[in-house]
This record gives structure tokens, C-alpha cells and sequence, in this order.
């Protein structure tokens, strides 16, 4: 399932000859490494640029925690759709009453539109700032270009497209160095882990949990593990029921370095804020186009470059992914038969439907004069708070002999799980004690 052929054209089309074992490393990788790639979209550059700015390295020990939390509940995922051959939605339809799966639907799709609107947002000014034109003009044209993409472009070569563009990412490696941050520092923040009780700070965590451990990427996982499937000529639920040892490993491979990659390239846009703004007193930036713009004369042009156009690069990677996993929590619920990226708009037009409404409303709050950190904050603060039940509830799923067969969690993963479902309960409830 998860095994290219060997001649896959991402093998074929690569720049450079790399050794064999390496090449064939990189034509397995897939829905892990895009959905952990999406999930740096402009929101996510911007709640951590404010984490960075508001309290420099002091957050930094985020990443270590989310990185095995995030892994184990994707790999679920991953492992729920290979296994049972339906997405989440569809999962959830079976084994539990419809008012719990269109609660969650419904609150993905809300937190998702919201999602949609800062990233094409945060790409319109970041556009603005290349090009000089204003961003009142690109937050359209940029809407158009990305539903075009997912209309008119088949799911093999949208993957394909997906993949090379993560490489954007490590833009936010090279602008973390270019910084010159202060190493002895960052150790001490990075192993020993800060709390502040206060709301700012409450508020930011759950921020970076909210905008790191997304549901929207819960969704997106497991029906990308379908559409794998279905791109290999199994179109039906019982041709893809089931999954090999071997594809279970590869499967295993792709989500640990998709989260590897989200998770590190999380450390270090706080780091690069916190290294540049925070310690030259701009504490109080508020837009990922605030921590560009502010780079500049601290870091240097190259930094505010390499910035600037990861924030663009990252929003084409993920408002697809954003209006994707809307179609396919919305498509499962209701049981639509033909819903799948790998089909034409005209034989899924319902399907498509979906993704076209919710860019064109993600769009709509760009011109409703919105006050987009609100919006970027409660987006982080509904997924906050959708996330814990989701999570739970794929956990019991995947534990189940009923659902996965002999494929249920080990100890460890599950442990993982209800761990993770934990600190992001306590940590949203702290943040609405707080906000009382």
C-alpha cells in the first residue's frame, strides 16, 4: 500500500542520483510528512513567533513533549485508515451515536474555516510584503490558485507537489542560525521546562498545543492512509482492510518523520524569535508579518527573506490540507460515496463543494475586518479544546480488537494517547479558569 513501485516519478524526477537506500526512503514518504509539514501553516508560524517574542527561549521545551504526544496520535490515525480502510469520520459513524460525530465534525470544520482565513491572511500580507502590491489583492487571487490546485490537479500529483514543497520548512532552520542565539541558553531552555501561571502565558501554551496537535490533521491523516489505497486500485472498503507488517513499518516511518519535521521546525521559529526580537525588546508583536518585518534589521536581509517566503510556502501546503479534511469529516458523516481527491469535481461534486465553501468563508473574514490574532488565538483555542475528546476517542478506536483486530496499540503508544489527551484537558481548562 504504502511501497512505490520502483520507478515512482518522485524517484525518476529527482535533481540528484542518491544512493538506493535513501531513494527509496524518500518515494515511502507521504500523508505523514505532509500532514506534519501542514501543520507549520502561517498560524502556527505566528503563535510560535509570539511564543519567541513574548517570552524568548522560555517556551522551547514545548517541542520535546508535543513530538512524542503528536507522533502517537497520528501514527493511530495513520494506522486506524490502514487498517480499517475508512477515515476517521467514517470510523466514528460506525461505533458511536451521530450526535458525537457531527459534534466533532462540526467544530473541526468551524475551527478549520477559521484556520483557512489567518493562513490566507498571513500569505496575502506576506505577499505584500515581497511584491509591494496590497494584500487587499492577493488574499483572492491566492484563494483561487488553491482551489484550482485541489480541483484540477489529480491526488498523485498533488502529493508530489506536496512533498518537494516541505523543503520551505527548513527556511525557518537557516533563519534560526543566521539569528546567532545565545546556544548555552537554549540548552537550558530546551531540557528544563518553565511554567508561568498567569493567562498570557497559559494562553500560549495551549496555543502551541491547539496549533500543534491539531484534529484537522487527525482527519487528514487517516484519509490520506485511504487515498494511498485507492491510488493503488483499491477502491473498495474490503480490498483495503487490512495492512501488512511491511506497510505497517513503512506507515510508521513516514508519521515519525513528518512529526519529527513539524515538531522541529516548531523549535525553531521560537527559537529565531526569541533570539532576535525578545532579546532586543520587541516582546509584542502580534502577526508572523510583524516578526518578519521586525527581523530585518536584526537578523539580517537573508533572514527576512528565507521568513517571509516560508510563510508563503507553508500556507500552500496547508489551507489545501485545512479545506481537505473539512470535505472528508463532512463527506464520511454523511456517507457520500464519491468523495476522494483522486476523483474528477465533476463525479464528487458534493465533495468538492465542501472544500470550495470553506476556502470561500476562510476568505470572507479576511474582508469582514476581523481582527485576525483574535482570530488566529480562538482558532488555537477551539482545536485546543476539540482536541482531548477526538484524542480519546482515537484511542479507544485503535485499542479496540473489534475495530483494528490484532492491529491494536502496543502499551507504549496508548500510554502516549491518554497522556496527551490529559495535559491538553488540563491545559484548556487552566486557560478557561483563566479567562474567567
Amino acid at each position: 500500500m504504502h511501497q512505490p513501485p520502483p520507478d515512482t516519478p518522485l524517484q525518476s524526477k529527482l535533481p540528484v542520483k542518491l544512493p538506493h537506500g535513501l531513494q527509496r526512503f524518500l518515494g515511502e514518504l507521504g500523508p505523514g510528512l505532509i500532514t506534519g509539514a501542514a501543520d507549520d501553516d502561517p498560524s502556527g508560524i505566528s503563535t510560535y513567533s509570539v511564543a519567541g517574542a513574548s517570552y524568548g527561549y522560555a517556551t522551547l521545551w514545548t517541542a520535546l513533549l508535543s513530538f512524542p504526544l503528536m507522533a502517537a496520535v497520528q501514527l493511530m490515525c495513520a494506522r486506524l485508515g490502514m487498517v480499517t480502510g475508512c477515515g476517521l469520520a467514517s470510523v466514528i459513524r460506525t461505533h458511536y451515536p451521530r450526535w458525537i460525530l457531527w459534534f466533532a465534525c462540526t467544530l473541526v470544520v468551524v475551527a478549520n474555516v477559521f484556520n483557512i482565513g489567518a493562513d490566507l491572511g498571513g500569505m496575502a500580507d506576506a505577499m505584500q510584503m515581497v511584491t509591494g502590491i496590497r494584500s487587499y489583492f492577493w488574499t483572492p487571487f491566492l484563494a483561487v490558485v488553491i482551489t484550482g490546485l485541489l480541483f484540477w490537479t489529480s491526488y498523485r500529483r498533488m502529493a508530489q507537489i506536496f512533498k518537494w514543497l516541505t523543503l520551505v520548512l527548513f527556511a525557518y532552520v537557516i533563519t534560526a542560525f543566521l539569528a546567532r542565539p545565545d546556544w548555552a541558553a537554549v540548552a537550558r531552555a530546551t531540557f528544563i521546562p518553565h511554567m508561568e501561571w498567569n493567562k498570557n502565558y497559559i494562553a500560549i501554551l495551549v496555543g502551541i498545543l491547539g496549533t500543534t496537535i491539531s484534529p484537522y490533521l487527525f482527519f487528514w491523516q487517516a484519509a490520506q492512509e485511504v487515498e494511498e489505497d485507492r491510488d493503488h486500485g483499491k477502491m473498495t472498503v474490503a480490498q483495503r482492510r487490512g495492512s501488512t507488517n511491511k506497510e505497517l513499518r513503512i506507515a510508521r516511518r513516514d508519521v515519525i518523520t513528518g512529526m519529527s519535521l513539524s515538531n522541529l521546525i516548531m523549535y525553531f521559529l521560537i527559537l529565531t524569535t526569541a533570539a532576535t526580537l525578545h532579546a532586543n525588546g520587541t516582546k509584542n508583536i502580534e502577526t508572523a508579518k510583524q516578526a518578519a518585518e521586525a527581523l530585518r534589521p536584526l537578523a539580517g536581509k537573508g533572514a527576512y527573506w528565507l521568513f517571509t517566503l516560508g510563510i508563503i510556502g507553508t500556507g500552500m501546503l496547508a489551507v489545501p490540507v485545512l479545506a481537505g479534511s473539512s470535505a472528508y469529516a463532512i463527506a464520511e458523516g454523511s456517507k457520500w460515496r464519491s468523495a476522494s481527491l483522486n476523483l474528477k469535481p465533476p463525479l464528487a461534486r458534493k465533495f468538492y463543494a465542501v472544500i470550495a465553501i470553506a476556502i470561500f468563508l476562510g476568505l470572507t473574514f479576511n474582508f469582514a475586518k476581523l481582527n485576525a490574532v483574535k482570530m488566529l488565538f480562538w482558532s488555537a483555542v477551539l482545536n485546543g479544546l476539540l482536541a482531548p475528546p477526538l484524542v480519546i476517542m482515537v484511542v479507544l478506536l485503535t485499542s479496540d480488537r473489534r475495530v483494528m483486530g490484532n492491529r491494536v496499540n502496543s502499551f507504549g503508544t496508548r500510554a502516549l494517547g491518554w497522556m496527551c489527551a490529559l495535559i491538553m484537558s488540563v491545559a484548556a481548562l487552566a486557560l478557561l479558569i483563566s479567562l474567567g
